[in-house]
């Protein structure tokens, strides 16, 4: 079974800056690609990062140049480290680890960023 947990989420001050990590255990293979996505009340899920198993990342507009998407393919461990942090960014933040025939997520983290 495979299990798949986010930790550093909290509150932090516009402007200031919180490390996420992402770690899956269990019997998991194959994994090309991990991402970091957001979710707030009433909105669509959306993606915050994410990093191929070859190293090779992506973001979207909102977080290019203030977040970064880091990972160890070996551990099945995946960082987010996100700084210039708005209130807009707050939000449930998941990571998802992507196989050939299965999404893993984890539970998600909440990061509130206060004006």
């Amino acid at each position: 079974q495979v299990q798949v947990v986010e930790s550093g989420g909290g509150l932090v001050q516009a402007g200031g800056s919180l490390r996420l990590s992402c770690a899956a255990s269990g019997s998991i293979r194959s994994i090309y690609l991990m991402g970091w996505y957001r979710q707030t009340p009433g909105k669509q899920r959306e993606v915050v990062a994410t990093i191929t198993s070859g190293g090779v990342t992506n973001y979207p507009e909102s977080t290019k140049g203030r977040f970064t998407i880091s990972r160890d393919g070996a551990k099945n461990t995946v960082w987010l480290q996100m700084n210039s942090l708005k209130p807009e960014d707050t939000a449930v933040y998941y990571c998802k680890f992507s196989s050939q025939f299965y999404d893993y997520w984890g539970q998600g983290t909440q990061v509130t960023v206060s004006s």
